[in-house]
């Protein structure tokens, strides 16, 4: 059951520019961004792009904007399903920004945040590098299905070149799966062609399309966008801005 977090809607920042469809309102959305200088902070990747903060602005009562699921058990979620924070993703197997993310960020907001159960991370599945990276998040979504999806998107991502996008042929798919020691290899290979795991990853595309969500990654952080392979700093201010607020 989700349980609704502390929030001001006086003090929340809806999106404005994209209309979505959510809990069957039309919510009018727009960026806003965390800005961080990605290459005055020691902390940045090679490629982190630059992207400028934008102030606040008055919500004038407008609805809180919310797509966490929040479902107790989901395999594709990490942390307290309570937590005030939820660190939503929207990503491509295939993306190497992504794997920045995964091996160089995500580790740290998960011993920071997660572990203490200020913040709740749920993956999202936005294939956009073509029919492997599909597979891909069906492979992951089978590894799931057996407990093991965040360890199949570790190996995935361990090997990501910071450039160019990784190649998953389904040899490579169940290579993994062998490798972090999926127990029924046979369920495993079934469910790469299971349809109900590919609706999965088609709602997940669908979702971000209705955003206007096209590249990767993307992130939100309550109702607080970012995009890119940001430094861990920024996910830090996004995340204390949100915490501070659910306290009020």
């Amino acid at each position: 059951m989700t349980t609704p977090r502390s929030t001001s809607k006086s003090t929340r920042r809806p999106w404005k520019g994209y209309a979505v469809a959510a809990a069957g309102l039309l919510v009018v959305v727009g960026v806003v961004g965390v800005g961080v200088a990605a290459q005055q902070n020691d902390e940045a990747t090679p490629d982190s792009p630059i992207v400028t903060h934008d102030t606040p602005a008055d919500t004038g009562g407008e609805p809180e904007f919310d797509m966490s699921r929040r479902v107790d058990g989901d395999p594709t979620a990490l942390g307290a399903v309570d937590a005030p924070v939820v660190l939503i993703e929207y990503a491509d197997f295939r993306c190497p920004f992504c794997g920045v993310y995964a091996r160089d960020t995500m580790p740290q907001l998960i011993q920071e945040y997660v572990d203490s159960g200020e913040v709740r991370m749920e993956w999202r599945d936005l294939p956009v590098f073509g029919d492997e990276s599909v597979a891909a998040a069906v492979a992951a979504r089978a590894a799931g299905e057996q407990g093991l999806f965040w360890e199949f998107g570790e190996v995935v991502f361990a090997d990501a070149p910071e450039r160019g996008h990784v190649a998953l042929p389904r040899e490579r798919l169940i290579e993994i799966a062998q490798q972090i020691g999926v127990p029924d290899m046979a369920a495993f290979e079934a469910d790469l062609t299971n349809p109900e795991l590919l609706a999965r990853v088609d709602a997940d595309l669908a979702e971000a399309r209705s955003l206007g969500v096209t590249g990767t990654p993307t992130f939100l952080v309550n109702d607080t966008p970012l995009s890119g392979a940001l430094p861990v700093t920024a996910f830090r201010d996004a995340i204390e801005a949100e915490l501070e607020q659910a306290e009020n």
